[in-house]
């Protein structure tokens, strides 16, 4: 289907903040900047984007500012082609530059169309072994985990755990891994082997809780990277973004994060010793938080103990501490972890908005 360039175009004066929803809007992964001639100016890709809030950029600046990371760098001046250049030469030009996106000008350098990799090459299965964390207890949010478990609350009128299942199939993954343990049957009744859900599915069953990690100990690895989602996150994260954002950082694991603001009630003064060196009224705090979603090698499952809890933060810190490549996706799509009763409810709140 021919894409609407005006859905991929954003102006100068756009904000990041505005350009990341005209990406999410038209789901290529990419926003074209232009004059208000529909002049290239510069293209901004869904990994500028990752980068520029892992830089702590001002959302609210213009995207101009995304641009400049470039500078110097072999994507500073966008790689274009001339409209009605044959397939051929333009599948040539996706591959000699390792680019997904390629914009089409005209004899006056406007964009009037783009094409990508995926017009020219079936899609390809996502080269990961998915892995959903599906046994926690659900302690937080008892009573209404008494009878299931956690990733069954309904959220939009269908289990959590089915959206999850839904987003996996829809980035294109056919086979996934179930490790359960609470309430296990209620999970393996609802699914079955996947059949109905389009995926085949394979549970893992812990004997006792095994911590966010652990059961990744019991798995059959097979040599793909591990896409490993707790069972309880509500998100429209891109996960064919973090395999590509995995893969361009030469990472070994890959911990999805999400940027949170914590406003402090209070003045926080700063001390040197007796002496007052600074004073801030009710600061506004800024993390990035864990999201609950993670890439790892698969050779990394043999650091796991077998049979043992064991949380990811701790395989986290064991890589570190090695100096292994661990790198950080930030999350710019929805997301929410449904780990109490308040953030349920507003996942609910929150369902026809981000499904609409």
């Amino acid at each position: 289907m021919p894409l609407d360039i005006e859905k991929l175009c954003v102006s100068p004066e756009n904000s990041i903040q505005e350009s990341l929803a005209q990406m999410d809007l038209n789901r290529t992964g990419i926003v074209l900047v232009v004059d208000s001639l529909n002049r290239l100016i510069g293209t901004v890709t869904d990994g500028d984007m990752r980068r520029a809030v892992l830089a702590r950029f001002d959302l609210e600046g213009p995207i101009t500012q995304v641009l400049t990371q470039k500078e110097g760098s072999t994507f500073e001046k966008p790689i274009t082609a001339a409209a009605g250049t044959d397939s051929r030469t333009l599948l040539e030009t996706l591959r000699t530059h390792s680019i997904r996106h390629l914009p089409l000008v005209d004899e006056e350098e406007r964009v009037v169309a783009m094409v990508t990799v995926d017009d020219f090459v079936p899609r390809q299965d996502l080269p990961v072994q998915p892995v959903i964390m599906a046994g926690g207890l659900g302690l937080r949010l008892r009573p209404l985990t008494d009878d299931v478990p956690k990733p069954m609350l309904p959220v939009g009128g269908r289990p959590l755990l089915e959206s999850i299942l839904e987003q996996l199939c829809d980035a294109g993954v056919n086979r996934i891994n179930l490790i359960t343990n609470y309430k296990k049957e209620v999970i393996s009744g609802h699914f079955g082997d996947g059949a109905g859900f389009g995926v085949d599915i394979q549970y893992v069953e812990e004997d006792q809780p095994l911590g966010t990690a652990g059961g990744l100990g019991l798995l059959e690895t097979s040599g793909k990277p591990l896409l490993v989602v707790n069972g309880d996150v509500f998100t429209k994260v891109d996960f064919r973004a973090m395999v590509d954002f995995h893969r361009d950082n030469d990472a070994e694991m890959t911990v999805a994060v999400k940027e949170q603001e914590f406003s402090l009630p209070f003045g926080v003064v700063e001390t040197d010793g007796l002496r007052i060196t600074g004073i801030s009224e009710k600061p506004v705090i800024r993390y990035f938080i864990n999201a609950g979603i993670y890439l790892l090698d698969p050779e990394l499952c043999s650091r796991i103990p077998a049979g043992q809890p064991y949380d990811m933060t701790d395989l986290v810190a064991l890589l570190i501490n090695e100096g292994r490549q661990v790198v950080s996706f930030p999350v710019h799509e929805y997301w929410r972890d449904i780990g109490q009763a308040e953030d349920y409810r507003q996942a609910q709140e929150d369902f026809r908005v981000v499904n609409s």
